[in-house]
Formats: C-alpha cells, structure tokens, sequence
C-alpha cells in the first residue's frame, strides 16, 4: 500500500502544522521511529464556532474535529452566566507523543459568548526524536465574550513542546485565556524542570490586521537555570493570563487587582497593561496547580464582573 498517498487523502482537509520558523526547535527535527510526524491520530484537529441563534441564544454552531482531539455537545451548566455554552476539549490519545501536531481553531460571531476549557491536564510524554507541537487560533467579532481556562500543562522529562497562540479580536470583544505550566511531575521522583524545552508563543491584533502584542518564552532548563530571581524563583507553577478587552474594562480590572506576595501561601502575582490598549496581562506563580487555578478564577471572575456583571461561579470540587 502507497501510505503517502493515504496520507495526503486523510489531511487533503486538514491544516498543516509547520514550526520550520522556529530556531529553538532545530535540534529535534528527527522522523520518530514508531509513527511519523503527523500520523492518523497524530495529528489532531478542532475547529469551533459560537454564534448567536434566531432566539439570541449563543450555540455551538460549528464543530470540525480530527482524532485525538474530542469535543462533544455544549453544556449550559453556568448558573451566573445561564445563556453561555460551556465546551470541554478532551483527547482520545492520552499525553501528547514525539510527533503529535495539534490545530485549534475558536471563532465567536457578534455578540456571542463561550466557555471553553479541557477535559483534565494536558501531559507531555518523554520524547527522543522530535516534538509536539500545537497551534491555536481565537477569533472574536464585535461585542464576543470568551472564556478560555485550559487545565494546567504538565512536562514529563524530556518533553519539547511549542504553542503558538493568535488572538484576532474586535475592539468591543473580551477574550480571556489562560496558561497554566507545572514545572513536571512534582510527585513522581521529584520530576521537576527536567523537560527539554517549552516554547510559548502568544500574539494579538485587530481583525484589520493591526499588530498589537506580542509575547515567547523559551524555557530550556538544561540550557538557562530557572530557579533564579526573576525567573521561577522557588516556585514550580506558572500561570499566564492574557485579557483582551476594552479599554475602560481593562481600567477597572487593573484598579480592582493588587499585585502580592504570599509568602505563607508560597503564591505571587503581578498584572500589567497589554500594549496599545489591548488589555491586562496577569501572572501566577505558586507551588501546587489548586491555589495557582484559584488565584486565576478570582482574577477572571473580575473581568467578568466587569464585562457581563456577574462573577464566575465556584469551581466543581473534582476540578
């Protein structure tokens, strides 16, 4: 069997997922030797769109996948927000693997709204060859209101991972979307800082194509130490919340934010603008992923309060 020819048929609808630009991932461009690069069930697919229906109710109204990615009907579970579609991203392939190529696409049309996060931790397996990669699209039109609060990212050792995040959103729209980075396994032979490389991306402009931020980290631990002051420090959570939203919402998100230290609590957190009034930048660091996810919620319930008027409601007990 031509299986060259079975791939192209399979993808023939399917975006490709290039990082040939990225420098820092030179060193692990090698074909892994099990499954290639973007094999069936390798490279995963998702393409979501919420508009507003003919009662202006906000419905999942497209929905295009691609295995391992998996996402089923909308839910409206939210009891301050009764109207807003609430979406789970699971995966049928367990942790990403060498290789695994990953598109995610989440459109909001004029006025609708979303909550969209994932089914559980997204873990990054060991890899000897090559990497994982992920690339993700928001897109919201006027007056759109998205939530997008993923669960926490976990590095095994030996993991490389790249993500590239675009943010397309109009002026009157509101996009929230957060990372959260565990520094590894903490609990499984004190597994921590010992992946091979996490290169973050994550950019914003207006529909008309006007750049306004941008923001990459690279985190090679091997290569740049980051338990120092002004990097990691002590701590072994990240979290990274970006906000794009008017700015008057951003005004009385930033007045109603204190920056702190907890040193009991072993937790920190800062908030700054974004650039050319994009919105508020907001980051967490903290030891264990539950007290780094409620510092987040607190903070995105403000923006809520101040975008729709009602908070976010109190996280399920098993989250």
């Amino acid at each position: 069997m031509d299986y060259s020819k079975v791939k192209d048929k399979i993808f023939s609808d399917a975006p490709e997922v290039d990082f040939s630009h990225a420098r820092e991932m030179a060193p692990y461009l090698e074909e892994p030797k099990a499954m290639y690069v973007g094999a069936p069930g390798k490279r995963g697919y998702l393409d979501l769109g919420f508009e507003l229906d003919a009662d202006g109710k906000s419905i999942l109204r497209q929905l295009d996948r691609r295995a391992p990615l998996i996402v089923q009907q909308e839910l409206y579970f939210d009891e301050e927000l009764p109207g807003m579609p609430c979406v789970y991203i699971l995966s049928s392939g367990g942790p990403n693997v060498d290789g695994d190529r990953y598109t995610q696409n989440i459109r909001l049309k004029k006025d609708a709204m979303a909550f969209v996060s994932t089914g559980a931790a997204t873990k990054l397996a060991s890899m000897k060859y090559n990497y994982s990669g992920m690339v993700q699209t928001i897109e919201l039109e006027a007056g759109a209101y998205l939530e997008f609060l993923p669960e926490p990212i976990i590095p095994h050792a030996g993991t490389r991972f790249i993500c590239d995040t675009r943010m397309v959103v109009d002026p009157s729209a509101t996009a929230v979307y957060s990372e959260i980075y565990m520094a590894g396994r903490k609990h499984h032979n004190g597994e921590l800082f010992k992946f091979d490389i996490l290169s973050v991306c994550s950019h914003g402009e207006r529909p008309g194509g006007e750049q306004l931020f941008r923001e990459k980290f690279i985190i090679s631990p091997a290569e740049a130490p980051v338990r120092e002051v002004g990097v990691m420090g002590g701590y072994d959570v990240f979290a990274n919340v970006i906000v794009m939203t008017p700015a008057e919402k951003a005004a009385e998100v930033y007045a109603a934010t204190e920056p702190f230290i907890d040193r009991k609590n072993s937790l920190a957190a800062g908030i700054t603008h974004l650039p050319n009034n994009a919105g508020l930048l907001f980051k967490v660091l903290g030891m264990e992923p539950g007290p780094v996810k409620k510092v987040v919620r607190e903070f995105v319930s403000k923006v809520r309060m101040a975008v729709k008027g009602v908070p976010l409601p109190e996280e399920f007990p098993w989250r």
